[in-house]
């Protein structure tokens, strides 16, 4: 049987797999917060989680030994996790327009 990472580099995957949701949530929030702010602290915070982010996938790149798909399903994950924030932002100002420009169901009749 073949054992993708070994027995001494489980808590090292275990530990950047954690590491790489907790830097994504934490770019997302971060991100939102910018946004809602200005304020470049906040931005740079952003994006210095989204540094930890990549470096934690490059770890776990590495240490499962990661080879043809996966490498692709590391960069597509990376790209999403860079894109979904703003997309999500974009779809929230969007959605979230001024109350008083919205047609209701009495306007209709």
């Amino acid at each position: 049987m073949i054992e993708p990472v070994a027995l001494q580099d489980f808590f090292v995957t275990f530990f950047s797999s954690a590491l790489i949701i907790m830097a994504g949530a934490g770019y997302a929030l971060l991100f939102a917060w910018s946004k809602v702010n200005s304020n470049l602290r906040i931005k740079i915070a952003s994006y210095f989680s989204y540094l930890v982010l990549i470096l934690s996938v490059l770890e776990l790149t590495r240490v499962a030994h990661f080879q043809g798909y996966w490498l692709i399903i590391s960069f597509v994950m990376v790209i999403g996790y860079y894109f979904a924030p703003i997309g999500i932002w974009h779809l929230c100002v969007k959605t979230h327009i001024d109350p008083d420009l919205s047609i209701t169901r009495e306007d209709k009749l």
